[in-house]
């Protein structure tokens, strides 16, 4: 719960119960697949592959309070 209040809702304004349901539908999307866990090793819960050859491209999560760099 506090890693959807700090990193999410404090920052974002919800306009109504679909709203919510929908940015913390968006937050789990982030949270499981792109977001770092110290305690899994800085990996995510659904593993990726280690990009090692590219340029670096930042994907914005939830409207931009977010970034994922990738390489491409």
């Amino acid at each position: 719960m506090g890693s959807i209040r700090r990193d999410c809702l404090d920052h974002v304004v919800i306009l109504g119960e679909r709203h919510l349901r929908q940015v913390l539908q968006y937050y789990a999307h982030y949270y499981n697949g792109a977001r770092t866990h110290l305690s899994l090793g800085k990996d995510s819960p659904v593993s990726r592959v280690v990009q090692t050859i590219g340029r670096i491209k930042p994907v914005p999560h939830l409207g931009g309070l977010h970034h994922q760099y990738i390489r491409i």
